[in-house]
Protein backbone atom coordinates (compact mmCIF):
# COMPACT_ATOMS: atom_id res chain seq x y z
CA UNK A 1 0.00 0.00 0.00
CA UNK A 2 1.21 3.53 -0.77
CA UNK A 3 0.70 6.72 1.26
CA UNK A 4 1.54 10.31 0.34
CA UNK A 5 4.62 11.94 1.86
CA UNK A 6 4.56 15.70 2.53
CA UNK A 7 6.80 18.36 4.03
CA UNK A 8 5.84 20.88 6.72
CA UNK A 9 4.73 23.30 3.98
CA UNK A 10 2.10 20.85 2.76
CA UNK A 11 3.91 20.09 -0.50
CA UNK A 12 3.79 16.55 -1.85
CA UNK A 13 7.16 14.80 -1.93
CA UNK A 14 5.88 11.65 -3.58
CA UNK A 15 4.55 8.41 -2.14
CA UNK A 16 6.03 5.81 0.17
CA UNK A 17 5.36 2.09 0.40
CA UNK A 18 3.96 0.89 3.72
CA UNK A 19 3.36 -2.63 4.94
CA UNK A 20 0.03 -4.20 4.07
CA UNK A 21 0.02 -6.21 7.30
CA UNK A 22 -0.20 -2.92 9.24
CA UNK A 23 -2.03 -0.44 7.00
CA UNK A 24 -4.23 -2.71 4.88
CA UNK A 25 -6.05 -5.01 7.32
CA UNK A 26 -9.71 -5.93 6.83
CA UNK A 27 -12.21 -4.45 9.27
CA UNK A 28 -13.31 -6.66 12.17
CA UNK A 29 -15.92 -4.73 14.13
CA UNK A 30 -16.48 -7.43 16.75
CA UNK A 31 -12.79 -7.60 17.65
CA UNK A 32 -12.41 -3.82 17.64
CA UNK A 33 -15.49 -3.42 19.84
CA UNK A 34 -14.11 -5.94 22.33
CA UNK A 35 -10.80 -4.09 22.65
CA UNK A 36 -12.36 -0.61 22.91
CA UNK A 37 -14.82 -1.74 25.60
CA UNK A 38 -11.96 -3.34 27.56
CA UNK A 39 -9.81 -0.21 27.26
CA UNK A 40 -12.64 2.02 28.47
CA UNK A 41 -13.36 -0.37 31.34
CA UNK A 42 -9.70 -0.35 32.38
CA UNK A 43 -9.84 3.45 32.71
CA UNK A 44 -12.61 3.27 35.32
CA UNK A 45 -11.55 3.89 38.91
CA UNK A 46 -14.31 1.79 40.43
CA UNK A 47 -14.21 3.76 43.71
CA UNK A 48 -17.91 4.73 43.94
CA UNK A 49 -19.17 3.88 47.43
CA UNK A 50 -22.31 4.47 49.51
CA UNK A 51 -23.04 3.53 53.12
CA UNK A 52 -25.48 0.79 54.01
CA UNK A 53 -27.65 0.94 57.12
CA UNK A 54 -24.93 -0.85 59.09
CA UNK A 55 -22.31 1.74 58.10
CA UNK A 56 -24.27 4.95 58.76
CA UNK A 57 -23.47 6.56 62.11
CA UNK A 58 -26.20 6.20 64.75
CA UNK A 59 -29.43 4.25 64.65
CA UNK A 60 -28.63 1.84 67.45
CA UNK A 61 -31.64 2.66 69.61
CA UNK A 62 -35.19 1.79 68.66
CA UNK A 63 -36.82 5.13 67.79
CA UNK A 64 -40.21 4.37 69.40
CA UNK A 65 -42.06 1.52 71.11
CA UNK A 66 -43.17 -1.39 68.98
CA UNK A 67 -46.85 -1.05 69.94
CA UNK A 68 -49.51 1.35 71.13
CA UNK A 69 -48.33 4.43 69.21
CA UNK A 70 -50.58 4.02 66.18
CA UNK A 71 -47.57 4.40 63.92
CA UNK A 72 -45.57 1.91 61.87
CA UNK A 73 -42.99 -0.39 63.41
CA UNK A 74 -39.45 0.97 63.18
CA UNK A 75 -36.23 -0.49 64.52
CA UNK A 76 -33.65 2.13 63.49
CA UNK A 77 -33.48 5.72 62.31
CA UNK A 78 -30.89 4.59 59.75
CA UNK A 79 -33.29 2.33 57.90
CA UNK A 80 -33.24 2.89 54.11
CA UNK A 81 -36.85 4.07 54.47
CA UNK A 82 -35.77 7.02 56.59
CA UNK A 83 -34.24 10.33 55.57
CA UNK A 84 -30.46 10.18 56.16
CA UNK A 85 -30.73 6.41 56.34
CA UNK A 86 -28.54 3.85 54.62
CA UNK A 87 -28.70 3.13 50.89
CA UNK A 88 -30.06 -0.13 49.55
CA UNK A 89 -28.17 -1.84 46.71
CA UNK A 90 -25.86 1.14 46.17
CA UNK A 91 -22.46 0.98 44.43
CA UNK A 92 -19.41 -0.37 46.22
CA UNK A 93 -15.73 -0.43 45.14
CA UNK A 94 -15.06 -2.99 42.44
CA UNK A 95 -12.51 -3.81 39.77
CA UNK A 96 -13.80 -3.16 36.24
CA UNK A 97 -10.58 -4.13 34.46
CA UNK A 98 -10.66 -6.66 31.63
CA UNK A 99 -7.72 -8.66 30.34
CA UNK A 100 -7.22 -8.56 26.58
CA UNK A 101 -4.71 -10.88 24.85
CA UNK A 102 -1.72 -9.16 23.25
CA UNK A 103 -2.46 -10.46 19.78
CA UNK A 104 -6.02 -9.13 19.97
CA UNK A 105 -4.84 -5.64 21.00
CA UNK A 106 -2.22 -5.70 18.26
CA UNK A 107 -4.82 -6.67 15.65
CA UNK A 108 -7.24 -3.96 16.82
CA UNK A 109 -4.55 -1.30 16.52
CA UNK A 110 -3.73 -2.38 12.96
CA UNK A 111 -7.44 -2.44 12.07
CA UNK A 112 -7.84 1.22 13.08
CA UNK A 113 -4.64 2.24 11.28
CA UNK A 114 -5.87 0.49 8.13
CA UNK A 115 -9.26 2.16 8.35
CA UNK A 116 -7.66 5.61 8.69
CA UNK A 117 -5.34 4.87 5.76
CA UNK A 118 -8.24 3.83 3.52
CA UNK A 119 -10.07 7.07 4.37
CA UNK A 120 -6.93 9.17 3.61
CA UNK A 121 -6.84 10.47 7.16
CA UNK A 122 -3.12 9.78 7.70
CA UNK A 123 -0.71 12.61 6.88
CA UNK A 124 2.96 11.61 6.73
CA UNK A 125 5.67 14.27 7.08
CA UNK A 126 9.30 13.79 6.16
CA UNK A 127 10.24 15.59 9.41
CA UNK A 128 8.98 18.30 11.75
CA UNK A 129 12.22 20.31 11.75
CA UNK A 130 11.22 22.91 14.36
CA UNK A 131 14.17 23.67 16.64
CA UNK A 132 12.30 26.00 18.99
CA UNK A 133 8.69 24.79 18.98
CA UNK A 134 5.97 27.19 20.04
CA UNK A 135 2.23 26.68 20.25
CA UNK A 136 1.67 29.29 17.53
CA UNK A 137 4.10 27.57 15.14
CA UNK A 138 2.39 24.21 15.67
CA UNK A 139 -1.02 25.79 15.04
CA UNK A 140 0.31 27.27 11.80
CA UNK A 141 1.65 23.83 10.83
CA UNK A 142 -1.77 22.21 11.31
CA UNK A 143 -3.42 25.06 9.38
CA UNK A 144 -0.93 24.68 6.52
CA UNK A 145 -1.57 20.94 6.33
CA UNK A 146 -5.35 21.60 6.41
CA UNK A 147 -5.79 19.20 9.32
CA UNK A 148 -9.23 18.85 10.88
CA UNK A 149 -9.78 19.22 14.64
CA UNK A 150 -9.35 16.14 16.81
CA UNK A 151 -5.87 15.19 15.65
CA UNK A 152 -3.40 12.61 16.91
CA UNK A 153 0.26 13.36 16.21
CA UNK A 154 2.71 10.45 16.30
CA UNK A 155 6.27 11.68 16.76
CA UNK A 156 9.46 9.77 17.54
CA UNK A 157 12.90 11.19 18.26
CA UNK A 158 11.69 14.80 18.33
CA UNK A 159 12.45 17.51 20.87
CA UNK A 160 10.53 16.84 24.09
CA UNK A 161 9.30 20.45 24.01
CA UNK A 162 7.19 19.53 20.98
CA UNK A 163 5.08 17.19 23.12
CA UNK A 164 4.32 19.95 25.63
CA UNK A 165 3.66 22.44 22.86
CA UNK A 166 1.20 20.20 21.04
CA UNK A 167 -0.64 19.28 24.23
CA UNK A 168 -1.42 23.00 24.69
CA UNK A 169 -3.62 22.85 21.60
CA UNK A 170 -7.25 21.78 22.19
CA UNK A 171 -8.31 18.52 20.53
CA UNK A 172 -4.72 17.70 19.54
CA UNK A 173 -2.79 14.91 21.25
CA UNK A 174 0.79 13.78 20.78
CA UNK A 175 2.10 10.25 21.40
CA UNK A 176 5.20 8.24 20.52
CA UNK A 177 4.65 5.20 18.32
CA UNK A 178 5.27 2.85 21.27
CA UNK A 179 2.29 4.35 23.15
CA UNK A 180 -0.26 4.02 20.36
CA UNK A 181 -3.56 2.44 21.33
CA UNK A 182 -6.83 1.71 19.49
CA UNK A 183 -8.92 4.17 21.53
CA UNK A 184 -6.81 7.26 20.80
CA UNK A 185 -6.52 6.28 17.14
CA UNK A 186 -10.26 5.77 16.84
CA UNK A 187 -11.13 9.07 18.57
CA UNK A 188 -8.87 11.09 16.26
CA UNK A 189 -10.31 12.24 12.95
CA UNK A 190 -6.83 12.82 11.52
CA UNK A 191 -3.41 11.31 12.20
CA UNK A 192 -0.17 13.18 11.56
CA UNK A 193 3.03 11.14 11.73
CA UNK A 194 6.64 11.55 10.69
CA UNK A 195 8.27 9.07 8.35
CA UNK A 196 10.43 7.74 11.20
CA UNK A 197 7.30 7.14 13.28
CA UNK A 198 5.66 5.19 10.44
CA UNK A 199 8.70 2.93 10.15
CA UNK A 200 8.72 2.44 13.92
CA UNK A 201 5.02 1.53 13.83
CA UNK A 202 5.74 -1.07 11.16
CA UNK A 203 8.59 -2.60 13.17
CA UNK A 204 6.62 -2.55 16.44
CA UNK A 205 3.22 -3.74 15.27
CA UNK A 206 3.94 -5.44 11.95
CA UNK A 207 3.91 -9.19 11.43
CA UNK A 208 1.89 -11.88 13.15
CA UNK A 209 2.27 -12.76 16.80
CA UNK A 210 4.24 -16.01 17.00
CA UNK A 211 3.75 -17.92 20.23
CA UNK A 212 6.63 -20.29 19.33
CA UNK A 213 9.19 -17.69 18.21
CA UNK A 214 11.59 -18.56 21.07
CA UNK A 215 11.39 -22.33 20.51
CA UNK A 216 13.27 -24.35 17.95
CA UNK A 217 11.64 -26.69 15.46
CA UNK A 218 12.55 -29.85 17.42
CA UNK A 219 10.71 -28.61 20.50
CA UNK A 220 7.64 -27.85 18.41
CA UNK A 221 7.68 -31.35 16.86
CA UNK A 222 7.97 -32.96 20.31
CA UNK A 223 5.09 -30.82 21.58
CA UNK A 224 2.89 -31.82 18.63
CA UNK A 225 3.66 -35.53 19.20
CA UNK A 226 2.77 -35.24 22.89
CA UNK A 227 -0.52 -33.61 21.94
CA UNK A 228 -1.32 -36.50 19.62
CA UNK A 229 -0.95 -34.49 16.42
Amino acid sequence: MELTLKNINGENLGSIEVRDDVFNIDMNQALLHQVIVAQLANKRQGTAKVKTRSEVSGGGAKPRPQKHTGRSRQGSIRSPLWRKGGVTFGPSPRDYSQRTPKRVKRQALKIVLSDKARENRITILDKIGIDNPKTKSMLNLLKTLDIEPSTLMVLDGENTDIYRTINNIPKVKCLPSSALNPLDLLNARSIVATLDSIRNIESLWGGNFDRFKNRNSNEIEISEKNNGS
